[in-house]
């Protein structure tokens, strides 16, 4: 095996991609070889490190410099300043979001980190995802070896139930007793498949995973097969995710080239092969039941239950089905033991939970925190606060099936049941923040117009009745509300959860629900004062040049409809009725003289 005295870590995830890190790997290669350091230096292209928000990131090894926001000509200082004169390079260091940045050096003096506690996404940033050997030499298929060789089927179910490890993909449903209720089925034919379709606005955790850990996954799925009694799963993965895909393939080949997927697997006698289908990105599809006749081959539609899937699944047979995040949980288990895992996260919900953390934050990406960490922590700790100084005003939980949580309620504890008692749910993961400057009812409408769009219509509830909802949520934003809304938006909401077919056409009316439980002023001054206390709403707010107006002229020229007039070094004045609220002339005015009323 080759030693080199450094490690240059390039995120290869899809934020840094699409920032050009991929031109950052050919710029090293190049400039190594110049320098005549390719044989000393190695350079790895990794997954995501999860500080989307400072990519493309570099971390250089063995100091563990965090490098980021790296360009293709940065990477030239990097090579002769920090690889060849062990210089490192200041002014490229990370740095928190502060008045006095503190240029941390390494992933631990970062607050970003320091909070987490990474299982689920254990190697990604890590490991290059695309090599196997990567994988095995941090104890990959280790778990999976033991299993085979000195564990028995039930064993490996009880230490996952002993564990308290939950489905992490939305209602959280135990993961033991979902792999022990499939075992019991009685079948010639079972089947594994991996839920990947994360069709979340805003959420990018199990795609993060497959790109930066796409073994650990295939190894749980191997795993579950064993503990289950079946000999085939399926990947059902969204075809946006093409470097996911890519991965998956990589690592499926490279898996039975070393005997461990397909036949005999480790010569043990067990076989287990899996497969890639590609989803279209229909939302509904993320729905189990859906996902399956979509596999089929058949149109993606919910079916009534029961039967359930361990009973009557893929194909008419017993059917697991867990979530990305959920199978990368399962290698760490078995490896460390169940009291382990309950060592982190609460009682209730053991373990950790990975969070798409965006909106109004300082510090978008993709975290993991044990399950009863405050929200607080999350967002000011790790999250790095509210960008401009702003006020934090709630966070969106669970995507379109979950709730608004506003600041009041900052201290509560993430973790399954504690979410739904105060109206939203943990869902695949998530977390929208969102500032004083967000119109919650326009929030609302938001997530239930996604809603809409993407409901199968098979069933009258959601397919009528949330399209009546968007109704009036779309005649209060634009003005037009009346008396009598919030109530008919509770009585159809409360409808639609008791009668929809399936679960995402029940969690549909969540976000409206939430949202007049804790801002319902918001949707009265909309109603009753035709007013957005937000200032969002185009249709209920005008602007207004104030006294601190110095007649410089910037915003008039800059009006695309000639709805400002006023005389040189004299206050100007807004027509109302010309005025197309584009906001240019705010972003213009060098003052802050003209303001949202």
């Amino acid at each position: 095996m080759k030693i080199y005295r450094s490690h240059v870590l390039i995120c290869g995830g899809t934020g840094c991609t699409s920032s050009g890190s991929v031109k950052l790997l050919d710029r090293f290669a190049q400039q190594l070889k110049e320098h005549k350091l390719d044989d000393e230096i190695s350079v790895v292209k990794t997954g995501c490190f999860g500080l989307c928000e400072a990519g493309p990131v570099v971390i250089v090894y063995p100091e563990g410099t965090f490098y980021s926001r790296v360009t293709p000509e940065d990477v030239d200082e990097i090579v002769a300043e920090h690889l060849l004169k062990g210089r490192i390079v200041r002014r490229l260091v990370y740095h928190e979001h502060s008045e006095v940045p503190n240029h941390s050096q390494s992933l631990n003096d970062i607050d970003f980190y320091k909070h987490q506690t990474r299982v689920a996404l254990r190697n990604c940033g890590v490991i290059d995802p695309e090599k196997i050997d990567e994988y095995i030499a941090f104890d990959g298929y280790k778990a999976l070896a033991t299993a085979l060789t000195e564990m028995t089927p039930q064993q490996v179910i009880d230490v996952i139930k002993e564990s308290g490890l939950r489905g992490r993909g939305g209602g959280g449903f135990p993961t033991g007793l979902k792999w022990q209720l499939c075992a019991k089925s009685v079948s010639d034919k079972k089947y594994v498949i991996c839920n990947a379709d994360e069709g979340d606005p805003g959420a990018f955790m199990d795609r993060s995973i497959l790109e930066g850990d796409p073994h650990s996954t295939l190894e749980a799925m191997v795993l579950c097969g064993y503990a289950i009694g079946s000999d085939e799963g399926y990947i059902y993965v969204r075809a946006e995710y093409p470097i996911a895909v890519k991965r998956l393939q990589i690592a499926i080949d490279q898996a039975k080239a070393y005997g461990l997927l397909g036949e005999n697997i480790l010569n043990t006698g067990f076989k287990f092969d899996i497969h890639i289908r590609l989803g279209a990105g229909a939302f509904v599809c993320g729905e189990e039941t859906a996902l399956m006749s979509s596999i089929e081959g058949r149109r993606g539609e919910p079916t009534p239950k029961p039967p359930f899937p361990a009973e009557c699944g893929l194909f008419g047979k017993p059917t697991n089905i867990n979530n990305v995040e959920t199978f990368a949980n399962i290698p760490q288990i078995l490896l460390n033991g169940a009291e382990w895992f309950r060592t982190m996260g609460s009682q209730r919900s053991p373990g950790t939970k990975v969070f798409a953390l965006g909106g109004k934050i300082n510090n978008t990406g993709l975290v993991e925190v044990p399950m009863g960490t405050p929200l607080r922590t999350v967002i000011y700790d790790i999250g790095g606060g509210i960008p401009k100084g702003k006020k934090f005003k709630a966070v969106q939980t669970g995507g379109p099936s979950g709730g608004c949580i506003p600041s009041s309620l900052i201290d509560v504890p993430i973790e399954y049941d504690s979410l739904v008692e105060i109206g939203s749910m943990m869902g695949s993961g998530g977390m929208i923040v969102m500032d004083e400057d967000n119109c919650m009812v326009d929030i609302a409408r938001f997530f239930l117009d996604f809603t809409v769009d993407e409901s199968c219509g098979k069933c009258t509830p959601c397919r009528i009745g949330t399209r009546r909802m968007l109704e009036i949520l779309d005649r209060i934003v634009s003005g037009k509300g009346e008396e009598g809304d919030i109530e008919k938006l509770e009585t159809l909401a409360h409808a639609i959860k008791d009668t929809a077919l399936c679960g995402l056409g029940q969690t549909a009316p969540n976000p409206v629900l939430s949202t007049i439980r804790y801002f319902r002023d918001e949707y009265e001054a909309h109603i009753k004062d035709k007013r957005c206390p937000a200032h969002h709403c185009k249709d209920l707010l005008h602007l207004e040049i104030t006294d601190k107006c110095r007649g410089c002229t910037a915003c008039a020229r800059v009006c695309p409809v000639g709805a400002i007039s006023g005389e040189p070094r004299g206050k100007h004045h807004i027509d109302i009725d010309k005025c197309i609220k584009c906001d240019s002339c705010i972003s213009k005015c060098h003052f802050d003289a003209i303001i949202k009323v």
